[in-house]
């Protein structure tokens, strides 16, 4: 990665590459025992859990933009956003129901990620529901007063805990009231941008760059944890919002740690308009798969099929949105992005049935589903499009949409494409979330390891909560340890960062657009040898060039720089996996009718980043195995 100019800031003096970037009147000095990076849930909980854990210590949390409401917890909204947890009613029940919780983990993963981990996500789980709940987190009760739980993707038994639409958002402020009441310290509109190194390869301080007005300040402290988030913003195509760039990810690679499974994303069907994911009933409801001109395509890609066939499959689509090799709805994704990658724009049509479509060659499934969903049969009204069946069982669905100027019952069409979602991987951790650099834990999306190829759904937000409080607790305990070195200086972080940039590269923004295309194009939906072989050899191009720091912002500009190496990382993760797994659909060529077949013999194993003379290098490692024989799946 040249773009960064082997960019890690080292304490010790002697540094001649980089850039200057110029000082400023007001740019300061701080300390801190710990420094969480990062405003979602992982951040939140691990600053609550480092002031829990040892309340004599200073904690500081630094985030982009404001504080609950950026981000990706405090911004995310679904249908119904799921907490995935056993708890004490939970099937199949019993001390040891959390140990079928870990093996939906690492099973849906691919067993291509820590079974330890996934132990600790299941045994972990009721803890975190708990401290939510006493946080005042309005999970749905059942009328015996239990914690209402419903089966999400992944899963044997219903887990996912919830409270609507908004159940991100609702652990987003619970955990922010409950900051707001201790002496953590909160710093908004500021930007880490540097992670600063001692001679033994300790983190102790970070580079701080403002939004607001570009100053630059430096942080001594004794750990650091980084709750980032995702790299949305690498691609073209995503419901990120825009403060997602992968920092996270780049600031430890940059700094001597492991990225892993960077080559699994998960990517979903979206509303272009408004980013919501057409998942459960947007699919259920049987909409039409149009192109700009209005042409029914489903049958152009899937050859030889029925109408009820591809009733079927479309249908299923509303329980595995997510793109996965496993599911055969991927069809549907491949379809919709073979369309976009031919220069037409996709869209479902609300108003006209698909073609064949009668009550005949509905599946009997499907009007199962739908009988036991409303309480009564499909009748002829339901019939007649897929907004009647859409209105019959989500109508809030069409309100939302038309407060955003939407109106299906006008046009009735919906324009969609796949977009990024989350990132599976991430910053290779192990059980104490800590990474490879001494001092320096990760938690959340920024993290890697505790997911594989797909995840049960509603995971997420679990990880967030379970291994956020463990980067808390792991990052005060190695506080006490440590001592705060004071060679930290503000010409240090201005080195750091200015050996981020080239005078002569190209412009943040143009670097920015270029990069996300790229990506979006080449490393998304459908992934050729041919297409990935092009896409690391023009983004070397591009590092080799370098980002000029000039003509944006320069927190803006640090992101550029970002958003290009964590790129480079995801491309050659996923040129190195020959295979299909989860989300990573490789194609022997891009007309391929079939992706390449899964082949755990030489692919259960995960692939990790790291530098090495300045550039990222990948190898395959084997995952941490069960102890134990056998799958409880099975």
């Amino acid at each position: 990665m040249r773009a960064a100019r082997t960019a890690i800031a080292l304490l010790h003096p002697g540094r001649k590459d980089g850039l200057a970037v110029p000082s400023r009147q007001h740019s300061q000095i701080r300390q801190t025992d710990v420094l969480v990076v990062g405003g979602g849930g992982a951040a939140l909980r691990a600053a609550l859990a480092a002031q829990e854990t040892d309340r004599s210590l200073d904690v500081t949390l630094i985030t982009k933009g404001q504080l609950g409401a950026s981000g990706v917890t405090a911004t995310a909204c679904s249908d119904r956003m799921a907490f995935h947890a056993t708890l004490a009613h939970t099937p199949p029940g019993g001390p040891d129901s959390w140990r079928h919780h870990a093996e939906d983990i690492y099973a849906i993963g691919g067993r291509v990620s820590d079974y330890d981990l996934a132990e600790i996500l299941a045994r972990n789980a009721a803890q975190a529901v708990a401290y939510l709940q006493d946080l005042g987190v309005p999970w749905v009760h059942r009328a015996d007063g239990a914690i209402d739980q419903f089966l999400t993707d992944g899963s044997l038994y219903p887990r996912a805990c919830y409270t609507g639409p908004h159940t991100a958002n609702h652990i987003e402020a619970a955990l922010l009231d409950r900051l707001r009441g201790t002496p953590v310290h909160v710093i908004e509109h500021h930007m880490v941008a540097q992670l600063l190194l001692a001679e033994s390869g300790r983190v102790v301080g970070a580079a701080i760059v403002s939004e607001q007005n570009g100053e630059v300040s430096a942080f001594a402290a004794r750990s650091v944890v980084l709750a980032t988030g995702g790299a949305g913003r690498a691609f073209a195509s995503n419901v990120f919002p825009p403060d997602c760039t992968g920092d996270g990810y780049a600031m430890a690679y940059r700094a001597g740690a492991e990225l892993v499974n960077l080559e699994f994303i998960q990517i979903g069907l979206c509303s272009t308009a408004t980013k919501l994911a057409c998942s459960g009933s947007m699919m259920r409801s049987l909409p039409r798969l149009v192109d700009d001109g209005g042409r029914e395509f489903l049958a152009d890609h899937m050859p030889g099929s029925s109408p009820q066939t591809r009733a079927a499959v479309f249908f299923a689509k509303g329980a595995s949105w997510p793109l996965s090799q496993r599911d055969a709805s991927h069809q549907i994704d491949v379809a919709v992005a073979r369309e976009m990658l031919s220069g037409r724009r996709v869209f479902l049509d609300y108003l006209r049935n698909p073609e064949g479509l009668t009550a005949g060659t509905l599946p009997p499934t499907i009007g199962e589903w739908y009988e036991q969903e409303r309480g009564a049969p499909l009748n002829e009204e339901d019939l007649i499009s897929p907004l009647a069946r859409l209105r019959a069982i989500n109508p809030p669905s069409v309100d939302w949409l038309a407060e955003r100027g939407i109106d299906l019952s006008a046009e009735g069409l919906l324009e969609i494409a796949p977009a990024v979602q989350h990132f599976q991987g991430g910053i290779r951790i192990r059980a104490c979330a800590d990474t490879a650099v001494r001092g320096l834990f990760a938690a959340g999306e920024a993290a890697g390891g505790q997911h594989g190829a797909n995840r049960p759904g509603g995971n997420a937000l679990l990880d967030s909560q379970v291994f956020g409080r463990i980067a808390g607790e792991s990052a005060a305990n190695a506080a006490r340890l440590s001592s705060l070195d004071q060679r930290i200086d503000v010409e240090a972080a201005r080195r750091a960062i200015g050996s981020l940039f080239t005078a002569a590269g190209r412009s943040p923004d143009e670097v920015l657009t270029d990069v996300q295309h790229s990506m979006s194009e080449r490393c998304g939906v459908c992934r050729t040898t041919d297409g990935l072989q092009w896409l690391v050899a023009h983004l070397q191009q591009i590092a080799d060039v370098g980002v000029s720091p000039s003509g944006a912002p320069l927190a803006r500009a640090v992101e550029a720089v970002n958003v290009l190496q964590v790129a480079q990382a995801i491309a050659l993760a996923a040129l190195s996996r020959d295979e299909s797994r989860g989300p990573h659909l490789r194609f022997p060529t891009a007309d391929a009718a079939q992706p390449l077949e899964c082949d755990d013999r030489r692919w259960e194993r995960y692939i990790v980043i790291r530098k090495a003379a300045g550039e990222p290098h990948a190898r395959a490692l084997v995952p941490v195995r069960p102890q134990h024989t056998g799958d409880m799946r099975d």
